[in-house]
């Protein structure tokens, strides 16, 4: 049984400029302007399982890193009817502090992230400077301790076994991030892209974010998901837009629209 209802719930923004945003915007020779990002978790469920798409940042973090908290993501997940008890996988697409910071949410959950993602923040390239200053290390260690506890699945090694949901490493961005495809939730697949693209500009016209492991990695990510347009509803992970391209969601019109 798939039939599934995604959701994308708002829970943070920052107001920023697309010099900062994008990598060596001046290349461009274009004006620089206001950008608005949102932050988002996404909620994949059916009646047979609820599976939640990582999970925002924390308060201190939102404060430390002048980002601002619309709702805390513990308010979010029960606005849109998510119980963390009762959510069987909680995915964690890469490791920045904007997408695994309240995993201590779901304890009973398996957590599904991606090998080489997991390898890298745990390995000692970690540790430096340019790639630290972009996760939070207890939080990290808290992924550790899901591992320990063998709640830990890591693609393509492990199979979560969750039918209508796959996973592809796109790596780019960070050296391992997944990008999610969900099938039976309407006419065509949806791919939650997360920081393959931040927004739809990134992937339409293929410019880089300013954050990359592998410049070379990340073209190749953005012209996959161009491409992957023509078939699959491409989800970015931050653009403002998405609040406006798909129709609110009945459960909490405020913060979550239905993409599917």
């Amino acid at each position: 049984m798939t039939g599934y209802e995604v959701l994308a719930v708002k829970y943070g923004e920052w107001h920023t400029t697309k010099n900062v945003l994008y990598q060596s915007f001046h290349t461009y020779d274009e004006p620089d302007e206001p950008v608005l990002i949102d932050y988002y978790f996404w909620v994949v469920r059916n009646d047979e399982r609820t599976v939640v798409v990582d999970c925002g940042f924390r308060p201190g973090v939102a404060d430390r890193r002048k980002r601002t908290l619309i709702t805390p993501v513990p308010d979010a997940l029960s606005r849109v009817g998510v119980d963390p008890a009762d959510v069987s996988h909680l995915v964690l697409t890469h490791f920045h502090y904007d997408h695994i910071g309240n995993a201590d949410l779901f304890p009973r959950s398996q957590i599904v992230t991606g090998a080489a993602e997991y390898d890298f923040w745990t390995g000692p390239i970690a540790a430096r400077p340019l790639f630290a200053t972009a996760v939070e290390a207890e939080e990290v260690a808290r992924v550790q301790q899901a591992h320990r506890e063998g709640r830990l699945l890591r693609v393509p090694v492990d199979d979560p076994g969750l039918s209508g949901i796959s996973f592809r490493p796109v790596p780019g961005h960070t050296p391992g991030q997944i990008v999610v495809e969900v099938e039976g939730a309407g006419d065509r697949p949806v791919i939650l892209a997360s920081d393959t693209s931040h927004t739809y500009e990134e992937f339409e016209l293929e410019r880089p974010f300013h954050i990359a492991s592998s410049l070379p990695d990340m073209y190749n990510g953005l012209a996959w998901l161009k491409q992957a347009a023509s078939r699959a509803e491409v989800v970015p992970g931050h653009d403002h837009l998405v609040m406006t391209r798909y129709p609110p969601a009945e459960v909490d019109p405020a913060i979550a629209v239905r993409i599917a």
